[in-house]
């Protein structure tokens, strides 16, 4: 088969198409011949070789959601997943490919009138936003403030955290073309990288949801108010300084925190409840996917230098 592996960490030209043997499910998975895979931005941290203790090396396949058909089972897996249509998580790797493996507790039947494309947009994403703000404490009323919001996890949390009556929605983004197009789906304030540049908006917020981290992350530990709280639940921007932590002591009277959060924390069966809803909400037009782009598989490369570049709103879906 097809598959796009990372033969050197660093830059996009580190990915390469190769060929691999047909994988084959074992016991408790299933094999999907994907219709669309979802470019994240996990896979670029991996790609970049900036998380080392995990254990990847040169020829992993990156991807870890895909969509398409079950057309195989391992042993002990119920045969009727065979011919269907499912939504499945593959873990840190093995997307990248026409045929992927899942545990078969990992996948999720498709509504016939959900696309493949928007299902791998929607996957993951919603899960993270959903569960960060709830790991956040978020309740109606309060002011959210979503850092890094032209993803596919930030316009997710824009959009639950306008659903579930936030008080105000504050953006960071880096053009006015996207400002305008995340208030269409519930910003009311529109912030640039640095956080600045809306005279409207509030001084402090009671919810940071941080998917950027990086050098520039203490700064919006400064725009929590009095029990203020951080959830970062992103790395794209790279680690924060080591000293981060200084800034929530020099705000020790407003009892700030600060917390990371993965779903891998999140039992399955709840992210599997979530994912669902969140599917039927977006058949029914009360959430958006936001497709960025449909690029062929061997265009792997060229859909990482977007990413890289910041020129993707939304999500990067790859097709075989």
């Amino acid at each position: 088969m097809k598959a796009v592996a990372i033969q050197t960490f660093g830059s996009p030209e580190g990915l390469t198409v190769t060929d691999l043997p047909d994988p084959v499910p074992a016991g408790g998975q299933v094999l999907i011949a994907t219709g669309a895979i979802g470019v994240g931005g996990v896979d670029a941290v991996i790609r970049r070789g900036t998380l080392p203790g995990h254990g990847f090396t040169e020829g992993h396949v990156p991807g870890s959601e895909v969509a398409g058909t079950v057309t195989a089972v391992g042993r002990g897996v119920d045969t009727s997943w065979i011919g269907r249509r499912v939504w499945a998580f593959t873990g840190l790797g093995g997307g990248y490919a026409e045929q992927a493996l899942a545990p078969v507790e990992e996948i999720l039947p498709l509504p016939a009138d959900l696309s493949d494309a928007d299902a791998v947009t929607l996957g993951s994403s919603g899960v993270v936003a959903h569960f960060g703000l709830a790991h956040a404490h978020f309740t109606a009323g309060e002011s959210v403030l979503v850092r890094g919001a032209a993803g596919s996890i930030g316009i997710m949390t824009v959009q639950l955290a306008a659903r579930g009556g936030a008080g105000a929605v504050a953006v960071t983004t880096s053009s006015a073309t996207r400002g305008d197009r995340l208030r269409r789906l519930g910003a009311t304030h529109v912030l640039d990288r640095a956080g600045d540049g809306d005279g409207s908006a509030l001084v402090s917020y009671d919810v940071v949801i941080d998917i950027v981290a990086g050098a520039d992350m203490p700064s919006f530990i400064d725009r929590l108010g009095p029990n203020g709280r951080m959830v970062a639940v992103g790395i794209v921007g790279g680690h924060p300084p080591a000293d981060f932590g200084t800034r929530m002591l020099a705000a020790f009277r407003k009892s700030v925190s600060f917390a990371t959060f993965s779903a891998d924390t999140v039992p399955t069966s709840a992210r599997q409840a979530v994912r669902a809803e969140q599917f039927a909400a977006a058949i029914r037009g009360e959430l958006r996917s936001v497709v960025h782009e449909v690029l062929p598989l061997e265009q792997a490369p060229l859909a990482h230098r977007k990413m890289d570049a910041g020129e993707v709103f939304g999500r990067i879906v790859l097709t075989p």
